[in-house]
């Protein structure tokens, strides 16, 4: 079991390796997948990637104090409402999957925006 993990561990390294050079690639997301993943199969990587020089102080903040960085908010809230409007302009489904689909960026919002954007000093 530790193979799959270690694999899926690689595997969202590198999606969240190139989301830091592109826009619509986030990078958080697959780092903490692939923080979650190296803890359950490589202590060695979970320890390398928890104290990166780049990637780790978003992923300890997250860790430690559930901390979304506001332009990280504001980035993720932009990308799911264009989601859904491009789903209800452009994509011919059916009506009750565009409403699941907007019951879960919902609560996507909702999850994100409902948590601190710093710490408190």
């Amino acid at each position: 079991m530790k193979i799959v993990f270690f694999t899926s561990g690689c595997l969202f390294f590198a999606i969240g390796f190139i989301g830091a050079f592109t826009p619509v690639l986030p990078t958080t997301p697959f780092m903490l997948l692939a923080l979650m993943s190296f803890s359950k199969s490589s202590p060695r990587l979970h320890a390398w990637l928890y104290n990166h020089k780049i990637f780790g102080p978003p992923l300890q903040k997250w860790d430690q104090h559930r901390v979304i960085p506001l332009f990280a908010k504001r980035l993720s809230v932009f990308f799911m409402v264009s989601s859904q409007i491009v789903l209800y302009a452009f994509i011919d489904i059916e009506f009750w999957i565009k409403g699941a689909s907007t019951l879960i960026v919902i609560y996507g919002c909702w999850f994100v925006l409902s948590k601190p954007s710093g710490l408190k000093e």
